[in-house]
């Protein structure tokens, strides 16, 4: 595995751009609160009023104060801790800092993409931007000559790869479900609001879901690129589940009443996926050889 010196400010410039984004997102409560608005559709929705999220609806601003929280203590921790293992020669390490760098480019993503314009937009374009070049450098740092024979013969490949089928078509159920069903009668899914599109949607099946499904079809050919695959989208997942965690909590605290259908459909079901990448990620480490110690 290759050590990047470029990551060794990269990931520190993200550290930086999240404390901000997160921080503010967070804990900047000024403003009036919640007010109606009429969208361009005729819909009346109720939006935040208040803080970084003032311009958003108070359902998206319940998400991203979720997503600030989960990423603050969870992500940035980790980020930390692997970029550690990382410069080390860990190569436990390098994928779980590919890992959590495609959260973040997520996040990044999420928030340059998917939220009303505000004053931290240009912090927005450098988090995303850092995060999108990092999360390449790791992805590519990787030997995947040598992979191959660092990985015991046990690993359950095919369980792993059946895992990854699932998670793209789940994702893809997930989210069409509300676009198909808008479609009949020239309706608009229910999560629109006073937004032009919902990103979610194009992130998480345009290109998270079909990652899966690659990741599945590498597995499934015992080629050792679908591991760093594999790696990457299940750490990824797992901190996808922590955060609709956050959400949850965010939400029922901010009084956005959710759906039975909701709950179940969408909450428990990232949780549950979650808790299996956790548990899948452990048992892909279990069956790494000891990492070769690199330059410092």
């Amino acid at each position: 595995m290759k050590i990047r010196t470029s990551l060794s400010w990269l990931v520190p410039l993200i550290v930086v751009l999240t404390l901000m984004t997160g921080g503010i997102g967070l804990f900047d409560r000024t403003g009036s609160g919640p007010f109606p608005f009429t969208t361009i559709h005729g819909e009346t929705v109720e939006i935040a009023g208040q803080g970084l999220y003032a311009y958003d609806t108070l359902f998206t601003a319940s998400l991203s104060w979720g997503t600030d929280f989960v990423t603050l203590v969870i992500g940035l921790p980790l980020l930390i801790f692997s970029i550690w293992l990382y410069r080390r020669g860990s190569l436990r390490g390098g994928f779980l800092l590919t890992g959590v760098l495609a959260y973040f480019l997520y996040y990044g993503a999420s928030l340059g993409l998917g939220i009303a314009y505000n004053q931290l937009f240009l912090v927005y374009i450098a988090l995303f931007s850092a995060s999108f070049y990092a999360f390449i450098l790791a992805l590519t740092a990787f030997d995947l000559e040598t992979l191959a024979g660092r990985v015991a013969s046990g690993l359950p490949r095919r369980g792993m790869a059946i895992f990854m089928f699932i998670v793209g078509l789940g994702l893809a159920f997930i989210w069409l479900s509300d676009v198909i069903a808008a479609l009949p009668g020239d309706q608009i899914p229910a999560g629109l609001g006073p937004y032009t599109t919902i990103v979610t949607y194009t992130l998480d099946v345009g290109i998270i879901a079909v990652a899966c499904f690659l990741a599945g079809f590498q597995l499934w050919k015992r080629a050792p690129f679908g591991i760093v695959l594999f790696a990457t989208l299940s750490i990824m997942l797992a901190l996808i589940g922590a955060m609709v965690v956050g959400q949850t909590v965010m939400q029922l605290g901010a009084g956005i009443q959710l759906t039975p259908g909701e709950l179940i459909g969408k909450v428990t079901s990232f949780i549950i996926l979650g808790s299996i990448a956790v548990w899948l990620t452990a048992v892909l480490f279990r069956n790494l050889s000891e990492f070769e110690q690199g330059k410092a």
